[in-house]
């Protein structure tokens, strides 16, 4: 893709992903919200985990379809991820608990789905605050990978949280997201067989000699 296509399409994602936060701001200030804190809560946790999937779904969709510059936009989604996983914590931290933390620590202690995202959260800032060209380089490209690796622990993480969260009889969306998880997340569990196969010798299964023949006089 042209680079001047490359920005527009950049410019197009990042107005998109705030469309999301500006109708949040929409609603808590109509004053039509029965629990604005509940609200703000759900609608930025629900909203940190579509931008976690399609961060995920850009690698596979870039196999699939030989789309090389999606790899571009998959940083942007990421850090979507992360603003609306602040927005999400910043309103348990703060407008549930005053940010008074022996409330909040009682809280994460006392509640396994609290502590579930917690968690989350926490792997996912590193991932934030190394996701630029100054951290690959200091960091080496190896070790920068392995770090952003931990996008698949917050997936199975976030997906935990989400079930813990609803009440059994509106079971129907953690389900879906955690669908997706699986197949995401089981697509890349494929590929690293495959790879991990095609660096088997090919002579594995044949008998080892342990006194080879020597070799003949001319060979």
């Amino acid at each position: 893709m042209p680079l001047s296509g490359l920005a527009s399409l950049k410019l197009a994602l990042f107005t998109l992903g705030l469309m999301p936060g500006a109708y949040l701001l929409w609603q808590v200030n109509s004053g039509l919200l029965a629990n604005p804190v509940e609200y703000i809560q759900r609608f930025s946790g629900t909203w940190t985990f579509n931008f976690l999937l399609l961060t995920l779904l850009v690698t596979p969709l870039r196999h699939l379809t030989e789309w090389h510059w999606l790899i571009r936009i998959r940083r942007m989604l990421g850090l979507f991820c992360f603003a609306y996983a602040t927005v999400h914590a910043l309103a348990f931290f703060g407008l549930d608990h005053e940010f008074d933390p022996h409330s909040v620590i009682l809280d994460i202690l006392k509640r396994p789905f609290i502590t579930v995202g917690f968690v989350a959260f926490l792997l996912l800032v590193p991932l934030a605050a190394t996701s630029n060209q100054w951290a690959i380089r200091h960091l080496g490209g190896r070790r920068w990978q392995e770090l952003h690796r931990g996008v698949y622990a917050i997936a199975i993480l976030a997906t935990v949280h989400y079930f813990w969260l609803v009440k059994a009889s509106a079971l129907v969306w953690p389900m879906l997201y955690g669908i997706l998880v699986v197949i995401l997340l089981g697509w890349r569990a494929q590929k690293w067989w495959q790879k991990a196969n095609a660096f088997r010798p090919r002579m594995a299964g044949a008998p080892i000699k342990f006194f080879p023949k020597p070799p003949q006089q001319g060979d």
